[in-house]
Order: C-alpha cells, then sequence, then structure tokens
C-alpha cells in the first residue's frame, strides 16, 4: 500500500488538512508534542478500517463541529484505490470506495466499488489490500508506546505474544471448541448405553405377547358369528316397521290435506260474503247519480270566481312590493347625501385646526436663525479636528501595538525563566534520589516477579472454572430432559386413575392385569427418573460449591494482581530514571547558563531594545502634532447639540408650504357644502322617485281588491269540495259494478268443488286406517333386539382393544428392537467421533499445531532481527531465539521445557537484555518490530510497502541516532514509503523532505511539507 493523497476535515485536532505524498520516499512527520503528529497516521487507519485510538467515533470529531471526513488515496498493486470516510455526530458512518479507472496524474477518473451495506463495503477494501487493521498496525505502523511489548514479557509469555501476533489464538478456539465436542460426545456414548441396557429389559416380553394376541383372536371369532345371527333378524322387524310408519305418513299427509282444504272452504265463504256486501254498496251509489250532478256544478262556480279573486291579490301585492323598494331607494339616496354634507363639514373644521397649528410653527422662526449660526461655527471647528485625527491615528494604533509587544515579551521571558527555575529544581532533585531510584527497581522488580507467579495461577483458577461451569451446563441439561420425561410419565399415572383407563400407548381399554402391568412399569420409570434428578441436583450443588470457591480465589488473586501494571509502568520510569541521569546532569549545567543570560536580559531591557527605541519617536511625533482626544469630543458634542436648529428649519419651511396649501383648499369645501344641501331639498318633492310613487298609489285603488270578500268565497268553495270526492266515487262505481257482480257467482261456483274434493280424502283416510290396524308395531323387540347387539358390540370393541393393544406393544417390541441396533451403531459412531475430537483437541493446542508453526517461524524472524541489527548497531549486536531449555533438576538427563528465552549477545558475551543500555534497547526493540512487520505481511499474502515509524527516539545518543538514520536509510529501498515521527532536530535535519506539523487554539493543526 503506496500513499498518494490525504485529505482531512475535522479530524481530531485538523480543522481542514491536506497532503499529497507523491515524491515522498522517506520523509520526517516533525513537530512539538500534541500538535497533531500521530493524529495524521491516525487518519489513515480510520479512513481505511474504521479503527483509532479513541474511545467511541464521536470522539474524532473535531471540538465544535458536527461533521468529520477523511479522503485517502493510495496504490496497492498497481492500482489507485480511494476510500473516503465520513461521520455525523451521533450518527452511524458511511464509507465510500472507488477504484481509478485512468491513470491521468492531472485528472483521474474513478469507478465506485461501494457495496449497498457498510460491513460489506468494509470486507471489499479488505479484498483489495489484502491487510486487516490488527496486522497493520502490528507491521506497517509501529505506534508509540509498543516497540517493547515483546521484550518487556517474560520468556513464557513472548510466545503468547507472538501467537497474538501471528493471529494463532485462532487455534485455541478451535481446540476449546474440539475438547467441547469430545466431552458432548463422551456424554452421549453413556447415555445410549444406558438406553440400550433399557431397551434389553424391555425387549423380555416379547414371548408372552405373542401368546396372549392368539387367544384374543379366538374370542373375537366366536363373537362376530352370534352378531351376524342377531342382525339377520333385525333386519326382518325394521322392514315390518318400515312398511307401517310408511303408512303413517300417508295417513298424516291425508289428514293434513284435509285440514288444510276445510280452512279454505271457510275462506272462501268469508270471501262470498264481503262481494255480495260490495255489490249492495254500489248499488246505493248509483241511485244518488243526479244529486251528485247537481252540486258538483254549484262547487265549479264557486271555485271560478275565487280564481278571478286570487288574480287581483296577486296584483295588489306586486303594487305593495315595488311601492316599498321606491320608498327604501329614496330613503338610501337622501341618506348618502346627508352623510356628504357631515364629511365635509368635518373636514372644515380639520382645515381650521391645522391652519393653527402651523401658525404657532411659524412664529418660532427668529430662534432657530441664532441657532443656525451657532451650529456651522461648531462644524468648522470639528473638521479642523477631524485633519489632525487624520495623522494622529496610525501613531497611536502603533503605540498600543508596541506596548503590547513589549508586554508579551517580557512575560515570555519570565515564563521562560520560571519555566528553567523549575527544570533547574526538578533535576537537582533527580540527582539526588539517584541511589534510592536504584532501590526501588530491585523492589520494584521482585514485586513483580512474584505477581507473574500468582498471574498463572490464576490463569489455572479460570480454566479449572469454566470446566467446571461447562460440566454445570451440562448437567443441566441433562436434568431438564429428565424432569420433562418425569412430568410426563407422572400425567399418564394420572389418567391411568381414571375408571376405565385406557392404555397410554396403543389407546385401547385397559384389563385389571394389563392396568397393573401398566402402573407397574411407570411406577418403575417414575422412581427411576426420581433417582436420577436426586443425583445430578446432587452433583449441581457441589459444582456450585466448587465454582464458588474458585471464583472467590480468582477475585482474591485478581485484588492481588490489581496493581500489576502500575508496577510496570513504575519499573519503567524508575529504570527511564537511571538511564537520563547522566544526560540530565549535562543538561542541568546549559540550563543554568541560560538562566542566567535570562535575568540579565530582564534586568537591562535588552529583551526589547529595538522596541523601546521606536516608541520613544512615536512620543515626540505626537507632542509636534498637539492633538487632544478631549478636545475632539468636546466639538463633536457640539455639533450634536445645535443639531436640533437644522431639523426645526426644515419644519418651519414645510409649515409655510402646508399653510398656502390649506387656504387654497377652503373656498372649494364650503361651495361643495352649499350644493349638497340645496340638492336634499330638491330630492323631497321634486325627483323622479317621489313621482313614481304617486303614480303607484294610483294604481292600486284602480286594482279594488276585497279581502273580505276573497274570504267568504274560499271558505264556500271549501264547503262545497266534498261532492268532487263524491262525484269521483260516482264514477268508480259505474266502472266496478260489472266486475263485482261477475265476482260473486264465480266465489260461488269454486266454493261447491271444494266441498266435493273434502269429501273424497275423508273416504282415503278411513282406508289406510284399516292396514294400519292388520300391521302391528316391532318397536319393542327391535329394542331388545339392539341393546343384545350392542352389549355383544361392546364385548367385541373390548376383545378388539385388547387384540389392538397386544398387537401395538408387539410392534413397540419389535421397534425397540430396531433400535436397539440403531443404538448400537450410534454408539460406535460416537466412540468414533469422541477420539477424533480428542486427537483434535491435542493437534490445535498449544503444544501442537501452534508450537510447530512458532518453532518454523522463528529462525526466518532471527535472520531478519540480525539482519536489521546489523545495520543499526555496526555489527556490535546479535539476537538468538532460545525455545527450548533443561528444567531444574538433579537428574542426570533433565526433562527439556519449552521457553522462548532471548539471547543478545555483544563483543563481551552475552548477558540480559535488561542490562543493556536504553539507546541498545530501543535499537534492538526496533530490529525485532521491524523484522516481525515484514514477517506479518509476507503471512498476510501481500508484500510491505509502506513503514510509518511512530517511536520515541529521544533514549538513543548521538551515534545512536546516526545509526537509526543510516539504518532507515539503509532500508529504504525495500519500502516505497517510509515515514518517521519524532521532535529531534538531528532526525528533522536528516531527511530532506520534512512535513512540519503546528498547532493554534484558533486553527487547530495544520501541516506543511518542506
Amino acid at each position: 500500500m503506496i500513499p498518494l493523497q490525504l485529505n482531512l476535515k475535522n479530524f481530531l485536532s485538523y480543522r481542514e488538512a491536506s497532503l499529497d505524498f507523491r515524491g515522498l520516499h522517506t520523509a520526517c512527520i516533525c513537530g512539538p508534542n500534541g500538535a497533531g503528529k500521530s493524529s495524521l497516521l491516525e487518519a489513515i487507519a480510520w479512513s481505511i478500517w474504521g479503527n483509532s485510538r479513541a474511545g467511541t467515533d464521536d470522539d474524532i470529531i473535531h471540538t465544535g463541529t458536527t461533521e468529520v471526513c477523511v479522503d485517502f488515496t493510495f496504490q496497492c498493486d498497481e492500482q489507485i484505490l480511494r476510500v473516503r470516510r465520513s461521520r455525523q455526530r451521533g450518527q452511524t458512518s458511511t464509507l465510500e470506495f472507488q477504484i481509478a479507472t485512468s491513470e491521468d496524474e492531472l485528472q483521474v477518473q474513478f469507478r465506485s466499488l461501494t457495496e449497498r451495506s457498510l460491513r460489506a463495503t468494509q470486507q471489499k477494501i479488505i479484498q483489495h489490500i489484502k491487510i486487516d487493521y490488527e496486522t497493520f498496525v502490528n507491521s506497517a505502523y509501529l505506534r508509540q508506546g509498543r516497540a517493547d511489548e515483546f521484550m518487556l514479557k517474560r520468556p513464557s509469555e513472548r510466545k503468547q505474544v507472538l501467537a497474538s501476533l501471528l493471529r494463532l489464538d485462532e487455534y485455541d478456539r478451535l481446540a476449546e471448541a474440539a475438547k467441547e465436542r469430545s466431552r458432548d460426545y463422551k456424554a452421549q456414548i453413556q447415555l445410549l448405553q444406558q438406553n440400550q441396557q433399557s431397551l434389553e429389559t424391555q425387549l423380555e416380553q416379547r414371548e408372552e405377547t405373542l401368546e396372549a394376541i392368539a387367544t384374543v383372536e379366538r374370542e373375537i371369532l366366536q363373537q362376530q358369528q352370534a352378531q351376524a345371527t342377531d342382525q339377520d333378524q333385525l333386519q326382518q322387524y325394521k322392514v315390518s316397521n318400515h312398511q307401517r310408519h310408511t303408512w303413517q305418513q300417508q295417513l298424516s299427509w291425508l289428514q293434513s290435506n284435509l285440514d288444510q282444504l276445510t280452512r279454505e272452504c271457510q275462506r272462501i265463504e268469508q270471501e262470498q260474503k264481503h262481494s255480495q256486501q260490495r255489490q249492495q254498496e254500489l248499488e246505493e251509489l248509483l241511485g244518488q247519480e243526479a244529486e251528485i250532478h247537481q252540486k258538483y256544478s254549484e262547487f265549479e262556480q264557486l271555485q271560478a270566481q275565487e280564481q278571478v279573486l286570487s288574480d287581483k291579490l296577486h296584483a295588489y301585492q306586486e303594487a305593495q312590493k315595488e311601492r316599498s323598494q321606491l320608498q327604501e331607494q329614496l330613503t338610501n339616496y337622501l341618506s348618502d347625501l346627508k352623510s356628504q354634507q357631515q364629511q365635509i363639514k368635518a373636514q372644515l373644521e380639520a382645515l381650521e385646526q391645522q391652519k393653527k397649528e402651523l401658525q404657532n410653527t411659524l412664529g418660532q422662526g427668529a430662534e432657530v436663525a441664532a441657532a443656525m449660526t451657532e451650529l456651522e461655527a461648531a462644524r468648522t471647528r470639528l473638521a479642523s479636528l477631524d485633519q489632525l485625527q487624520t495623522k494622529a491615528i496610525p501613531l497611536i494604533h502603533r503605540r498600543q501595538i508596541i506596548q503590547t509587544e513589549v508586554v508579551s515579551r517580557r512575560a515570555h521571558t519570565e515564563a521562560r525563566l520560571a519555566e528553567i527555575v523549575s527544570q533547574i529544581n526538578r533535576l537537582q532533585v533527580q540527582q539526588q534520589t539517584a541511589v534510592q531510584v536504584q532501590q526501588a527497581v530491585q523492589q520494584v522488580s521482585l514485586q513483580i516477579e512474584d505477581l507473574e507467579k500468582k498471574r498463572i495461577y490464576q490463569q489455572r483458577v479460570r480454566e479449572k472454572g469454566l470446566e467446571r461451569r461447562n460440566f454445570m451446563e451440562r448437567l443441566q441439561a441433562q436434568l431438564r430432559d429428565r424432569e420433562v420425561q418425569l412430568a410426563d410419565i407422572e400425567q399418564k399415572l394420572r389418567l391411568l386413575q381414571v375408571p376405565d383407563a385406557i392404555c397410554p400407548l396403543c389407546d385401547r381399554p385397559l384389563d385389571e392385569h394389563h392396568w397393573d402391568l401398566v402402573a407397574e412399569k411407570h411406577q418403575a420409570q417414575q422412581q427411576e427418573f426420581r433417582n436420577h434428578i436426586w443425583v445430578l441436583r446432587e452433583q449441581l450443588a457441589v459444582s456450585e460449591r466448587e465454582i464458588q470457591l474458585l471464583r472467590d480465589e480468582y477475585g482474591k488473586l485478581n485484588r492481588e494482581l490489581a496493581g500489576s501494571d502500575n508496577l510496570q509502568k513504575q519499573w519503567g520510569g524508575l529504570q527511564a530514571q537511571l538511564n537520563m541521569t547522566a544526560t540530565e546532569r549535562e543538561r542541568l549545567q546549559k540550563i543554568d547558563r541560560e538562566k542566567a543570560a535570562l535575568e540579565r536580559s530582564l534586568k537591562t531591557g535588552e529583551f526589547a531594545g529595538d522596541l523601546y527605541t521606536e516608541l520613544q519617536q512615536i512620543e515626540r511625533d505626537l507632542q509636534e502634532l498637539h492633538y487632544d482626544e478631549k478636545n475632539h469630543a468636546l466639538a463633536r458634542s457640539d455639533v450634536e447639540r445645535w443639531r436640533w436648529a437644522e431639523i426645526k428649519l426644515a419644519q418651519i419651511r414645510d409649515a409655510e408650504k402646508r399653510l398656502q396649501s390649506l387656504k387654497n383648499r377652503e373656498p372649494e369645501l364650503v361651495e361643495k357644502l352649499e350644493n349638497i344641501s340645496n340638492l336634499i331639498e330638491r330630492e323631497k318633492t321634486e325627483s323622479f322617485l317621489h313621482q313614481k310613487l304617486v303614480k303607484l298609489e294610483q294604481k292600486i285603488e284602480q286594482i279594488g281588491y276585497d279581502f273580505a270578500e276573497h274570504k267568504a268565497i274560499s271558505a264556500a268553495r271549501n264547503k262545497a269540495q266534498v261532492w268532487l270526492t263524491r262525484k269521483e266515487q260516482l264514477r268508480q262505481a259505474q266502472q266496478d259494478y260489472p266486475q263485482v257482480s261477475s265476482r260473486v257467482k264465480e266465489v260461488t261456483k269454486r266454493l261447491l268443488e271444494r266441498l266435493q274434493d273434502q269429501e273424497k280424502l275423508r273416504q282415503q283416510i278411513d282406508l289406510i286406517q284399516e292396514k294400519l290396524k292388520e300391521c302391528p308395531d316391532q318397536t319393542v323387540a327391535i329394542k331388545n333386539l339392539e341393546q343384545q347387539i350392542a352389549q355383544r358390540r361392546h364385548q367385541l370393541d373390548l376383545a378388539l382393544a385388547k387384540l389392538g393393544q397386544l398387537q401395538q406393544q408387539q410392534k413397540h417390541l419389535e421397534d425397540l428392537s430396531q433400535q436397539k441396533h440403531l443404538i448400537k451403531h450410534q454408539i460406535k459412531e460416537a466412540k468414533n467421533q469422541y477420539r477424533v475430537y480428542n486427537e483434535l483437541a491435542i493437534a490445535f493446542s498449544k503444544k501442537g499445531i501452534q508450537a510447530l508453526m512458532i518453532e518454523n517461524i522463528l529462525p526466518q524472524l532471527e535472520a531478519e532481527t540480525n539482519k536489521i541489527l546489523s545495520r543499526l548497531t555496526g555489527n556490535q549486536l546479535h539476537v538468538q531465539f532460545v525455545t527450548q531449555k533443561a528444567g531444574r533438576s538433579n537428574k542426570k538427563d533433565p526433562k527439556l521445557i519449552d521457553t522462548l528465552d532471548i539471547v543478545i549477545a555483544d563483543a563481551r558475551g552475552t548477558r540480559p537484555y535488561e542490562t543493556y543500555s536504553g539507546g541498545e534497547a530501543f535499537r534492538i526493540n526496533f530490529a525485532i518490530r521491524l523484522a516481525l512487520a515484514q514477517l506479518l505481511c509476507t503471512r498476510q499474502g501481500t508484500r510491505l510497502q509502506m513503514l510509518i515509524v511512530d517511536e520515541g527516539f529521544g533514549t538513543q545518543d548521538r551515534q545512536g541516532c546516526d545509526r537509526l538514520i543510516a539504518a532507515i536509510n539503509a532500508i529504504a529501498p525495500d519500502f516505497a514509503t517510509i515515514l518517521i515521527v519524532t521532535h529531534m532536530p538531528q532526525f528533522k535535519e536528516a531527511f530532506q523532505a520534512r512535513i512540519e506539523i503546528s498547532k493554534t487554539a484558533e486553527t487547530g493543526s495544520q501541516l506543511l511539507l518542506a
């Protein structure tokens, strides 16, 4: 992976930053501590894998902003790829993945490879670059504080660290899974063997079951023959009774028809009576025909008179309506004219009021003229002072800047002096406590060794606890199965207590003998399950007590080991203090000299000599101008004090114009008022509306409508209206009379026919009643015979149920026999699987494949480490990895134990890693770490093309730094890009390409490519 372009927005301490890596081979990222050097590299890791040192993803967003975005372009396997990751505060991240479709350096075109989900896109990125985050930070990215992680571990723990780096912990998971599977198969074998023994006990009942089946089959055959004879006799009785039932149905049907016919005759008689009554009524109405015609003629005359009066009423109402409308129009028109008259009067009154106000304003003219003279004089004085201010302002501003700079320089010098005094005090204390630090290192080392022994014991306690917990989970599963089986047995026993209980296996009724057998069998199973449940609960109680003891012991060890990390840090800090004693003594002398120079500068004012000279010249220039800010402010206040005269003068001029306008408008309003008053008087007597009203009054008199006459004629017409109904009834009677006469004849004829049908039905009923007397009822005989057949059928059902039960039991025994053979085969397969997984657990363990892989990798790691170390030390140091050593035993041939000791040799022989100085230890750590990085990339299937070194080089002297620089330059051809993060001057000057990082509170981190 070769970086090409990195763009940052609101990432950690960066707001906006862009870095082009093209042309950079070996570059130094430099800047003060906390400026954001490591953050620049963290952005690369976050953009590709989404991982960073921050606690949460929101923590990487720059303070005060809501969105972060990192855009990283790089080359991998001759392809240009681009990753863009962004995030809104409090929301999920978004990820884009693109590949270049053209190699034009000026304008690169990209094609999207982004998947539908962030997880799928992340997986596709890893497939392209062939390296995940853990491999990256353990290979290409040498992060701060992790260079000595491998060396500081005890020999017994280094293999675990190496296994973790090589991702061998996956084999631990496989080994644990294989152990779990082997334990499961072992428990399965024990359960299958128990089931096999139970099946053999049940199969001993097979011969007794066959004999019982033969006996029951003979009983069933005898009962079936007797049942057939009774069935034939029952069939004969049913045929006879069926014929009798048929005749009874016919008799019932005929009787029903006779009743229906009787009701119909009664209905026809009623209909005949009603038709004759209607015929008589029509004859009476036809006899009144002459009277009805006379009364109807009188009604028509009254109706014509009423129509004439209704027409006059309509004309009268229309005229009254039109008169009301005209009166309303005249009233509204006069009201509008009076409203206009009032408006003009109000305008004239307002005009008079305005004239009085304007005349008052014009009376202030003399006072305003005197104030305007004062205003012009004040403005002249202010203009003169404004010209002096234009010349004095730059000098005043410069004086303020110089005074601020003098204060800043003094504060900076005093702060530096205070910092130096603090450093001198601290260094003097450290020089005095060197002996105590040496003693503290020895004491802490003994404590660390004791804690390491306790940590090993704690791991054994944890493994024992996990084993007990897995055993308890298996016991709990068995307990749940047994409790379910016990509940099933108890349910079957409760069903057996019910009278006439059926078999739980075949669902057939049980006799007393078989009931005893089934109950005894289920009670035995019930007791067996209870015993097993009791054993399981005892084992669970014992296991819980063991786990509690192990948990207490583990908690006790945890509390004792709680301070192990602090001891490690304390040991590292004490060791670093010892290593830095000589360097800090020289540093103390140098700081003393700097302190004396700073005190002299503060006393004489040398820290700001040029600024004091410039400040004196500015003061002389200001005195020559004779500019006074107080006089300037008084002049401005005078102008503001007389500015009211200018405003008042404008008001007087406006009042003169408005007064003349009012005088011009007043005659026009007086004339309009007189015209409207005259018009109102004329409209009351001479208008067109008034003349129309007079004509309408004359028209109403000509109509001559009389309301009393109209009311009398309407009452007479309403009273005579009954003859209109009588005339309609006469017309309807003339039409209906022929039909009613015909209906009377028809009903009489139909009544005679129904009486004849009634007599025929009575004769048929008498004939069927004679036949029923000749055929006796066999219902009692049928009932007795059916009871006998049912009793025999019940006995037959019991026998068949018993036979079914025995056959089901026989089939169950055959199934058990097959199940026995199947269980035998399952036991064989389980034993094979148990052996396979047991062997796999051994193979995947730390002493299996993992140990073999480490043994194969260590020679490569040792060769590559020594190759790099020879460049860093001038062939002065050599590293050897030892994986086995003789155990502590008095025997002649002691047993070899596994370890991972690192033997370091120099010109004086071999000695422990802890005895080397900080610079030498750092070079050894750097060589091993770089060799591990190359080895990890090789195992991942990719080539290490980029190297990032973010480690402190402060432990190196001048010669060690030169060798590190020479080593980095020596390995540079092996990499496309090397980035070194440091703040040391000699490293900054050793590389031509530098990425300088700076940070301020206003702009955040900024970078500059030099």
